[in-house]
């Protein structure tokens, strides 16, 4: 799998992000990180994410993990018409309970061993990739629930990358100030972890 792990938003990379691409320039948006806003809100977002994407040139669609929790058959064949996957951020322990439980999780480990899929994103939608979730919750509130949700908290992430990530870090960003505390408890604990400033972009080819 190649990764594109951005702060914010596409970042200052975004036509390395083109080159990651085959022919195939289909990308299914996924925005369940937001889930916890209101719906004018929220749509609003993808909107902005599915704008940028096609900018650069791609086929963006949003496929909303909601309409798939307990279908992962269903899912994974949703999946098969898309090259990539571009995963915006939000409340990171909202996105990882809304993966387990359509089982995108599953199929993305499972297209880790692809080496021609991308998964791009950011903020929320990169750090669930960690080993575990520990220290998000000095920047997002994990018993926050929409309905629908399940109530557990999962601590897991998908072990896609060996190492934690904290976006934002010295950024002009709302929520940089906790950043620093992220990074301090990673410290801590003897956490492996990476800062990205805003801009700053992850790539593996």
């Amino acid at each position: 799998m190649k990764l594109y792990l951005s702060s914010y938003r596409l970042g200052n990379s975004s036509e390395k992000l083109k080159e990651l691409f085959s022919d195939n320039k289909n990308i299914a948006v996924i925005g369940n990180a937001m889930d916890f806003v209101d719906g004018i809100q929220r749509k609003e977002k993808i909107k902005q994410s599915i704008t940028e994407l096609k900018n650069l040139g791609m086929f963006p669609e949003e496929v909303d993990l909601r309409d798939y929790f307990g279908k992962q058959k269903e899912l994974s064949k949703k999946l098969k018409h898309y090259n990539a996957v571009y995963v915006r951020g939000g409340n990171t322990f909202i996105l990882r309970r809304a993966m387990a439980q359509s089982g995108f999780d599953n199929l993305m480990k499972e297209k880790n061993k692809d080496p021609n899929f991308v998964y791009a994103g950011y903020s929320a939608g990169i750090c669930v990739l960690s080993p575990n979730l520990h220290g998000l919750e000095l920047i997002d509130d994990p018993s926050a629930v929409p309905d629908g949700y399940n109530q557990e908290v999962i601590w897991d992430g998908l072990d896609i990358v060996d190492f934690s990530i904290a976006p934002h870090y010295k950024s002009n960003h709302p929520e940089s100030e906790n950043v620093d505390k992220e990074v301090e408890y990673f410290l801590k604990h003897k956490i492996p972890f990476k800062t990205l400033h805003d801009g700053e972009v992850i790539i593996r080819e």
